[in-house]
């Protein structure tokens, strides 16, 4: 097959605003040894990509400037080196960047097949969440059978990944949303409780339905006011993994709670951690989660999908915080 020169891309015009992304065309990526080229389908939305858009996460070294952590699509070049895959055959895969694009670069051991029942869209919308969420729940967190879960938004991406898995594993799942319809699709996915936090307060119901014990493991994307309520409604020897901070990361915080239940507070990236860590989280996923969605026990939940060149509108949407699930763009 004869490559084109070039390709389409979405590229930050300026750090700032959604209407700072525009349609460009560049030449296509170098192909390493140990990667694959991807003709994209279709490519995930992820907070991250706000925050590099507004110039608050810039890329690794090495890495693609252009946005995007995941895609899925058909292998159209392999490297000299590259062994697992071959010309023709579909994947999704995990990026460093490079996503926003009609073509893509990926290491050949963070591409994963297509689930069965899964078509393209709906696989870009597996790789950042899935690895996250594994990573940090299953393996930091290092969450045991009878433990509880705690998931603070739990109508995103990640939140609708981690109820679902936690629900599949057999935790009992506690969730936050902002609106009752919100609170109402997590419970659709299996959580257990799921918490208004515009009218309740998720400390005192927590505890109240766990006889004051608490849970073990939290899942924070929120930061900010949260932090010291995690602490306060972790268990004994809770787990506390802090993935984002929607509402900062500086905050005043009294740590004794914190010493006297023996907790665990742990911060957590994905994106710049070595490719064979990364590797590894592929081949649990592979192991434990794709029979899962292989027998359609799990699945994406798709809020939305624009056509690249509407990545504008697209980003508006994941900032408007409206959507449930995942925001997709497709070529």
């Amino acid at each position: 097959m004869s490559l084109p020169k070039q390709m389409r891309c979405i590229e930050i015009a300026k750090h700032g605003s959604a209407d700072n992304l525009v349609i460009a065309h560049r030449s296509l990526p170098e192909l390493g040894d140990d990667e694959v080229l991807i003709k994209v389908a279709a490519a995930g939305i992820n907070r991250p990509d706000i925050f590099q858009r507004k110039g608050l996460y810039p890329p690794p070294a090495g890495a693609s400037d252009i946005l995007g952590l995941e895609v899925a699509g058909e292998i159209i070049a392999v490297g000299n080196r590259q062994t697992r895959w071959n010309v023709g055959q579909q994947v999704c895969a995990l990026l460093t960047g490079g996503g926003y694009s009609e073509y893509a670069i990926a290491h050949q051991d963070l591409c994963l097949p297509i689930p069965k029942p899964l078509n393209l869209t709906q696989a870009a919308a597996l790789p950042e969440t899935f690895f996250t969420v594994w990573h940090n729940v299953f393996e930091r967190a290092a969450i045991t059978p009878g433990e509880t879960l705690l998931i603070h938004g739990g109508t995103s991406g990640i939140g609708t990944t981690a109820i679902q898995l936690a629900h599949a594993f057999g935790h009992r799942v506690f969730t936050t949303a902002s609106t009752d319809e919100k609170c109402r699709q997590c419970l659709a996915l299996g959580a257990d409780t799921a918490i208004n936090y515009q009218h309740q307060d998720f400390v005192t119901t927590i505890k109240e339905l766990t006889d004051d014990r608490g849970v073990d493991v939290i899942l924070d994307m929120v930061g900010g006011d949260y932090v010291q309520k995690n602490i306060r409604v972790a268990a004994f020897q809770g787990r506390i993994i802090s993935i984002a901070f929607l509402r900062g990361s500086k905050m005043e915080v009294d740590l004794m709670p914190m010493m006297l239940k023996q907790l665990v507070l742990a911060g957590s990236t994905l994106r710049a951690r070595p490719t064979e860590e990364k590797a590894s989280i592929a081949e649990a996923l592979l192991d434990k989660v794709w029979p899962l969605l292989e027998n359609g026990v799990i699945a994406p939940v798709i809020s939305t999908t624009f056509p690249l060149e509407d990545a504008a509108r697209a980003h508006q949407l994941m900032e408007s915080n409206k959507h449930i699930g995942k925001i997709v763009l497709t070529l």
